[in-house]
């Protein structure tokens, strides 16, 4: 009879923890439930890696060496982290700057994208400087495009011996930071000029030659 009632309690006891497998599922399901749950509220709730800032965007497509004014500027919220070093956070500081390159409509205007000590300094170092220069062949002015590299070429000077003056190199490396378009009222190309920028001291050599001499560019 103890073997019997052993049994008994024995088939109890494995009935009362043998799992039931429909409980089972229905735990599954809700489980899977609460993680669907908790992905959608952390997919709805703001991320603050994504905050928005206001920056200064170009209006609508703009040309290089382009004025802007107030309608070409829009101020627009962007992500944060979206958002590169340099950009202008308001439109009043870039009316009346100069447009170093083109730019598309929407594109976030930075500080190096307008003519500055900061376009300088990121073309050409420290202390950088850009230099105005009207070019003798104005049709090599065609040729180049903001982000070009250069030499700087100086002819004889007019004092020297015909016989024994030679072309000089004034600069080599000079990033091209602007050239001027092409206008209807441009005659040969005289008036279009080519912005440069170099270190400082080369800079004010090469600006105080090409009030004398000749000047012209190689390409690298």
């Amino acid at each position: 009879m103890g073997d019997s009632l052993n049994a008994r309690l024995l088939s109890r006891w494995r009935h009362d923890w043998r799992p039931d497998w429909s409980r089972t599922v229905r735990a599954r399901r809700a489980l899977a439930a609460a993680l669907v749950l908790i992905a959608a509220a952390a997919a709805l709730r703001p991320d603050p890696a994504a905050q928005r800032v206001a920056v200064a965007v170009a209006a609508h497509d703009l040309a290089p060496g382009a004025e802007l004014t107030g309608d070409d500027i829009a101020v627009e919220s962007r992500p944060a982290t979206a958002i590169p070093e340099g950009a202008i956070s308001e439109s009043r500081s870039l009316v009346g700057a100069t447009l170093a390159g083109p730019a598309r409509r929407g594109e976030i205007l930075t500080d190096v994208r307008v003519l500055g000590p900061r376009l300088a300094q990121a073309a050409a170092g420290p202390d950088a400087r850009i230099v105005p220069l009207h070019l003798t062949d104005a049709a090599v002015l065609d040729l180049l495009r903001p982000g070009d590299v250069v030499d700087v070429l100086a002819g004889a000077d007019d004092s020297a011996d015909q016989t024994g003056g030679r072309p000089e190199v004034l600069a080599t490396d000079a990033q091209v930071i602007l050239v001027s378009a092409r206008t209807k009222t441009t005659t040969g190309g005289g008036d279009r000029v080519l912005l440069v920028a170099l270190p400082r001291h080369t800079a004010n050599a090469v600006a105080g030659a090409a009030l004398l001499r000749s000047i012209t560019v190689t390409l690298h």
